[in-house]
């Protein structure tokens, strides 16, 4: 028998496939098809310490091998997510990740704090939002924005701490080291990478926001290759997310040092792909002697 479970940052994983923030909403929409237990955890929908209403539509557009996203980050806020939704989770069995969104410090603490004294196993820290006081520029863009509202959700919970580390940076080992020495205890990556479609009959940008996050198959390559370089470059544990498709994917990124993978784009055509992602990277054990990830996670050869 192999081993599929993963430990993280002191959390215990079923298995190594977890739905990303975002697509799988709380859940909610996929307890008729499989029980949601299935998967090794659930990144829930991003929530601020407000709610949201999002942006304005059009804010989803289809993209070679991919999705161009700009929803907005809509939400009931913490408080809600925690009156309604998670008490259904934890009846579930899953792990439960919050994922945490603000545009100030004091949001990110506030946030923090609430889901502190809540059930949730983890906190995720997007930092791929809007800085106001910064003139708009995300969090994490700069290791001294990242560092500085990683510090401070460090200080607010006692929570295990994963950030969520945006792509559209120049060296993202930087950004990466730098969430570490504050405290984080774990890393997710990639985020969506910044994109635009422009319908040529109308001579506008195809969703209303102009600019959205690109997910899918087509930033796959760019997530290993950013998963391979943070694992060399820090020591907390890794959950590479970012166009993975198939069991094939999943191994890869976990070649790569990936611990654990998310899934999100995917489930969109196939809400059933996580679960065969755990059966397939099962199997690929069992065929090649395999017993425990820890066999794989970070093993690639480079030449």
């Amino acid at each position: 028998m192999v081993d599929l479970s993963v430990r993280i940052a002191g959390v215990d994983f079923p298995n190594p496939v977890i739905a990303a923030s975002g697509t799988y909403g709380n859940g909610e929409c996929y307890t008729e098809l499989y029980p949601i237990s299935k998967l090794g955890g659930i990144s829930c929908k991003g929530m601020t310490i407000e709610p949201k209403l999002g942006n304005p539509p059009p804010r989803i557009a289809e993209t070679p091998s991919g999705v161009l996203n700009s929803v907005g980050l809509q939400n009931i806020g913490v408080h809600g997510f925690i009156e309604y939704y998670l008490p259904t989770l934890k009846e579930e069995g899953n792990v439960i990740i919050a994922n945490v969104a603000g545009a100030t410090v004091d949001d990110y603490i506030a946030a923090a704090e609430a889901l502190d004294a809540s059930d949730v196993d983890m906190i995720e820290l997007n930092i791929s939002c809007p800085n106001v006081k910064a003139g708009g520029a995300t969090w994490g863009v700069t290791p001294e924005g990242a560092a500085e509202v990683t510090k401070a959700v460090r200080r607010a919970t006692a929570k295990p701490l994963i950030v969520k580390l945006t792509p559209n940076v120049t060296d993202i080992t930087v950004i990466a080291k730098a969430v570490e020495a504050e405290g984080a205890d774990a890393l997710s990556m990639i985020n969506t990478l910044l994109g635009m479609r422009i319908d040529i009959r109308t001579r506008r940008p195809i969703l209303k926001n102009n600019m959205g996050g690109l997910s899918g198959p087509a930033v796959f390559p760019v997530a290993v290759r950013m998963v391979r370089q943070c694992y060399k470059a820090v020591q907390i544990p890794i959950i590479g997310m970012g166009g993975i498709s198939t069991w094939e994917d999943a191994i890869e990124m976990m070649l790569a040092g990936a611990a654990a993978v998310q899934m999100g784009t995917a489930i969109f055509k196939d809400p059933c792909a996580p679960l065969k992602v755990v059966d397939g990277i099962a199997d690929f054990m069992e065929q090649n002697g395999i017993k425990s990830l820890s066999e794989i996670v970070g093993q690639c050869q480079e030449w």
